[in-house]
């Protein structure tokens, strides 16, 4: 089993990130909910390489490309292999999700961890007064381990996970971090790096914020309305280059 370091924040990088604003198109916000994979964990490669495997020891699957497996990500796994697989037989998914686990968690040596400089900026961001969540297509062991391998399970007030609520798009996540934080639904917002995470937003009638440094591009995000569409988690708080979309 291949497992990365848990990330170090350098206190003084921190330390000076607090003293900087927030970026303007999070102000007026108090709760910043994220999306995990492809947005604050760098674990795309290890996710589509895990499916590849997965589909190739399950036998009866097709062999699909990197692209079209990405589509998923954000998922949960059951929503994931519909997706993926519309023609497959249900009864294939125990094999192929066991298969996917073992090689996600165990086998497979790709990289997995924070992208850089992110666990700065969420530090930052709660030193400068916000509230951080957690919604995300991961199953809860998923998360809880990710959490504990990077130290960053004390950053956040609410964590919801796809298989303890529905799947997104469903708004049911959101609601339900809004009822946990007691948060009024104007002022929190989501920010992830896929579609799913944009029209999850969308559909609890909240405000979203994209990066492109996940899964999709800036056009593909921009259909969405965010808010903002940033190159890099960390411009919520160094204010880095960024892109404001357009309605």
């Amino acid at each position: 089993m291949h497992i990365e370091p848990p990330t170090t924040v350098d206190c003084d990088a921190a330390s000076n990130m607090a003293i900087r604003k927030p970026h303007p198109a999070i102000a007026s916000y108090s709760l910043l909910i994220f999306d995990w994979d492809g947005t604050v964990m760098d674990s795309i490669g290890r996710i589509v390489s895990s499916l590849d495997r997965a589909a190739r020891l399950t036998g009866q699957l097709p062999v699909l490309p990197p692209e079209r497996l990405q589509a998923m990500i954000g998922l949960s796994l059951e929503k994931g292999y519909q997706l993926l697989y519309p023609d497959a037989d249900p009864a294939w998914y125990p094999s192929w999700i066991a298969h996917y686990r073992q090689q996600f968690v165990h086998d497979n040596p790709t990289p997995c961890q924070l992208f850089s400089g992110v666990k700065d900026t969420l530090v930052a961001l709660k030193a400068q007064g916000f509230q951080l969540a957690v919604a995300t297509g991961k199953s809860r062991a998923g998360l809880d381990r990710a959490m504990a391998e990077t130290g960053t399970q004390d950053l956040f007030v609410a964590t919801r996970c796809a298989d303890e609520t529905a799947s997104k798009p469903d708004p049911q996540m959101l609601d339900e971090v809004l009822a946990q934080t007691g948060i009024a639904r104007e002022k929190a917002i989501m920010i992830g790096d896929t579609g799913h995470d944009m029209q999850l937003a969308v559909n609890a009638d909240m405000a979203r914020l994209a990066v492109t440094w996940g899964v999709e591009d800036h056009a593909s995000l921009t259909t969405f309305g965010p808010v903002a569409v940033l190159d890099s988690l960390t411009a919520l708080i160094d204010h880095a280059p960024v892109t404001t979309a357009k309605s």
